[in-house]
């Protein structure tokens, strides 16, 4: 990991007093793998238990949502194909968005 991020994050988890517990975790390669299972290490200690993944697609949608040019999220997540990137826009699938319920009666 980058020195500039390493060090954001070092700053975060010592914030709340949580950098105790990851001594030496931002010395290494942060890998795929670390970065799930620190995700599912702190999300089972809020009750819920999420993966990267999962915020991944969350992190595109909510850009997307707030009107983020597909193609800058698609260079974001390294997408080659743009229709890869609209695996994540799950604003189609929202009940909110849907045309039977804007009908009124």
């Amino acid at each position: 990991m980058p020195p500039p991020p390493a060090g954001l994050i070092t700053d975060y988890l010592d914030a709340p007093g949580h950098g105790a517990a990851d001594t030496g975790a931002l010395g290494e390669a942060l890998t795929p793998d670390g970065v799930y299972r620190i995700v599912r290490r702190y999300s089972a200690a809020l009750c819920f238990e999420i993966g990267a993944h999962a915020l991944w697609a969350t992190a595109a949608t909510n850009a997307l949502d707030h009107q983020a040019d597909i193609a800058k999220v698609q260079e974001w997540l390294g997408h080659a194909n743009i229709a890869t990137t609209r695996i994540y826009d799950h604003r189609k699938t929202r009940p909110e968005d849907s045309p039977t319920f804007k009908v009124a009666y």
